[in-house]
């Protein structure tokens, strides 16, 4: 998981110099929002698929369906569409660092703290080192919001993590 994480926040900072002429380049041909909005729907349905294919039951169904409006919610209040694709790059980091996380506990190698509080510490500093690079990049600026946006969707992702596993144990112990 480590090693994903940190290939994937590679993969982020190594774009930051063409990202923006990426996303003016889908502008100026009218296909940033249809792209950005197939990415979303493609990672929505994979995670859909991968947690209706367990077999959820109530309380797994509830947490599903609250997080997926507070998602939505908080999609419709993004003003610019690019701005969506935080919840993509650090909510796939914050994933990675928390199931590496809640391993090394699972081992013993992890006490002191929570997994889900570090691993939402840890995709805030990730995104606040994006954003200080983009600080020093001539093409890029420097944007608390973009922080911000960055430090929710961690928070955002490692929450429903924690959510779907208590929800999947409460349903265990209820028989479904």
């Amino acid at each position: 998981m480590w090693v994903s994480a940190l290939c994937t926040l590679a993969l982020i900072y190594l774009s930051l110099g063409w990202a923006r002429v990426a996303v003016e380049w889908l502008r100026d041909r009218n296909a940033l929002r249809l792209s950005v909005l197939l990415l979303l729907l493609i990672v929505a349905v994979m995670i859909l698929r991968s947690l209706l294919r367990r077999r959820p039951g109530r309380h797994t169904l509830v947490v599903i369906v609250v997080f997926v409006v507070v998602y939505g919610v908080l999609l419709v209040f993004m003003e610019r569409v690019e701005e969506r694709l935080h919840l993509v790059e650090y909510g796939l980091v914050g994933a990675f660092i928390y199931r590496a996380l809640a391993e090394r506990r699972l081992h013993g190698k992890l006490q002191r703290i929570s997994p889900a509080v570090a691993a939402v510490l840890l995709t805030a500093a990730f995104g606040w080192i994006d954003e200080g690079i983009q600080a020093v990049l001539p093409s890029r600026v420097y944007d608390l919001r973009d922080v911000a946006f960055n430090a929710v969707a961690g928070l955002l992702t490692v929450s429903a993590m924690v959510a779907l596993s208590w929800a999947e144990r409460r349903d265990a112990a209820s028989g479904g």
